[in-house]
């Protein structure tokens, strides 16, 4: 662990204590170096750390604004106290930190680690969903930089990534219709997908991974839908992700969300009269729009 990523979880408990205990911040030098004391006695970083603690203090009522309009589906005071604080001191060294010594990827970064060692299983997830939207919002300073570094690839030639994806609907005991949705840590609810592997049918590769996601089977029933977007991989390689959708029907069953699975934080059925009302990406509004119609027409 690095130096600093040990002055940043002193800063955090430092925080902790602040909010979770009502501490006057008056006291907080005092909280800082007893902490320091504790957890970092041999590191020289003190300075780091209270600059770090007097930022966030000082700038926590426009902190937290942020962070309400960032995850509007969470009011601050129903966000975990750790992640709470996460949040509070990463997005003080987003705004606030000299770029040079801290670029923001950094700052996110040493947020999501943090969140994944002292916070719930789902924390490094969520801090990520919030910085990276703030990061966008922002602007994604420092890309350029970053950007001088990835290999020029033409359309033509980039790797497609094939994955399948799926509206999936079910009828309860009585008839009534539902639809299987998705929501990811950006607020937004989508189609189950997943990647299929080169030796796997659409169809095939599709039914595997909703089943993975979201631990259905379902029966394809037909294609929908398809869309292509280009993305970063791990070496900073641009790639084309081509995704085929298919109507697919499942049994009525409880869906039992795979926690493992990065950027979802929520998956559940809807009546098909509830989702206009849903938060949906533009992109896969034209599929799920085909899918309802399709629906409405069989059972006309």
């Amino acid at each position: 662990m690095s130096n600093r990523h040990t002055a940043r979880s002193v800063v955090l408990q430092t925080l902790f204590e602040l909010d979770s205990e009502g501490v006057t911040p008056t006291r907080a030098d005092e909280i800082l170096a007893n902490n320091a004391s504790e957890f970092a006695p041999d590191t020289n970083l003190f300075p780091f750390m209270k600059q770090l603690l007097d930022t966030v203090l000082a700038k926590q009522a426009e902190i937290d604004k942020v962070i309400e309009k960032a995850a509007p589906e969470w009011p601050l005071e129903k966000i975990a106290v750790t992640d709470r604080n996460i949040l509070r001191l990463g997005l003080s060294e987003l705004f606030y930190a000299d770029r040079e010594q801290v670029p923001p990827k950094v700052a996110i970064n040493e947020a999501i680690e943090l969140g994944k060692e002292f916070g719930g299983e789902s924390s490094g997830r969520f801090i990520n969903g919030v910085l990276g939207a703030v990061y966008k919002e922002m602007g994604e300073p420092g890309k350029e930089r970053q950007n001088k570094k990835k290999k020029e690839i033409a359309y033509e030639d980039m790797v497609v990534e094939r994955l399948g994806g799926a509206f999936v609907y079910a009828k309860d005991e009585t008839g009534a219709m539902y639809a299987a949705f998705v929501h990811d840590i950006f607020g937004h609810w989508t189609l189950s997908k997943g990647h299929i592997e080169a030796e796997t049918s659409e169809e095939e590769g599709t039914k595997k991974k909703i089943h993975e996601e979201l631990g259905l089977d379902v029966e394809i029933k037909e294609k929908i839908g398809e869309n292509e977007y280009i993305a970063n991989d791990p070496e900073l390689i641009k790639k084309r992700k081509h995704v085929v959708y298919f109507l697919a029907e499942s049994a009525f069953d409880d869906i039992r969300l795979d926690k493992d699975k990065g950027g979802l934080d929520d998956a559940r059925w809807f009546k098909l009269s509830d989702i206009v009302d849903l938060n949906f990406y533009d992109d896969i509004l034209p599929v799920i729009t085909k899918a309802v119609n399709i629906l409405a027409q069989d059972r006309s």
